[in-house]
């Protein structure tokens, strides 16, 4: 991959939204294609055993396999992060990929998050009932009330968790109150803002530490595929959550890695056609 047009953020940063969701992110080849190129390989060719060794290492730049990194999936990982203004996004499998992953990379046992009560039923799930399972306790709030995510907090609180507007209720959390009071005592915020999408609320301008996204719901928005992604900071992608989604591998696809990316070019018309028709 020589020529890399939709990586240098200098330039990205500035350009319109319409345009990011259209060229954020592109990778030409030498070839100059003008479509995002649909890399549909599992595995890549080394020159000697050395070079794979030390790509796989860590030690030298390039793809080693696509549970782990792919070209198609990169772009689209970058598109998400440009639009979102976020440092960087890994993809997943679906949305609930991302959500358990967001939550479970960075909780033990012994650990408590709060989490809004209105909540997508699988998420709900995951909070009730799976964290129980590896010892991490769990405490539902009113989203709409700040002071019930206050009361909530105790010394062992290390995450909240909301969706706002929830799915499918459409409850609205002040999601930059509910990230002072998180922040007031060290603990991260996760939002789930499928429903609004970045064109309508970014998160992270609220105070968001993490973003996730069922991508098979606006971001595709015509029912092909399946998809989610994880929106944060380079630190926070590279640890603690590289690691769990290397060794899980809650992997996207190349081939729905591309449809995002067709997805991508209309959301902001779509988002806001549906709001005028709402």
């Amino acid at each position: 991959m020589k020529r890399k047009t939709g990586f240098d953020r200098r330039k990205t940063k500035a350009w319109r939204l319409e345009t990011q969701l259209v060229r954020g992110g592109t990778w030409r080849s030498e070839l100059g294609e003008t479509s995002e190129a649909l890399f549909m390989t599992s595995g890549y060719a080394y020159e000697a055993a050395e070079d794979a060794a030390a790509r796989f290492a860590g030690e030298q730049d390039g793809y080693t396999y696509s549970r782990l990194r792919n070209p198609t999936i990169a772009m689209f990982e970058e598109r998400m992060a440009l639009i979102e203004g976020t440092e960087a996004a890994r993809a997943t499998a679906s949305g609930m990929a991302a959500v358990t992953a967001a939550i479970l990379c960075q909780l033990g046992a012994g650990d408590h998050v709060v989490s809004g009560r209105a909540l997508f039923g699988s998420c709900r799930w995951v909070i009730e009932t799976l964290l129980p399972r590896f010892g991490i306790e769990a405490t539902l709030v009113d989203g709409r009330d700040a002071d019930a995510w206050r009361n909530a907090v105790r010394d062992n609180t290390k995450l909240f968790f909301l969706e706002s507007p929830a799915n499918p209720t459409l409850d609205i959390v002040d999601v930059e109150a509910v990230c002072t009071i998180a922040h007031a005592v060290g603990a991260r915020v996760i939002v789930d803002n499928v429903f609004a999408t970045p064109v309508l609320q970014k998160p992270v301008e609220l105070g968001a530490d993490v973003v996730v996204y069922s991508s098979t719901k606006h971001i595709d928005g015509q029912g092909r595929c399946l998809g989610g992604c994880i929106l944060s900071s380079e630190a926070f992608l590279e640890d603690p959550l590289l690691p769990f989604l290397r060794n899980t591998g809650p992997a996207m696809s190349p081939f729905n890695a591309w449809v995002m990316l067709k997805g991508l070019e209309t959301l902001d018309m779509r988002v806001r056609r549906m709001c005028e028709n709402a």
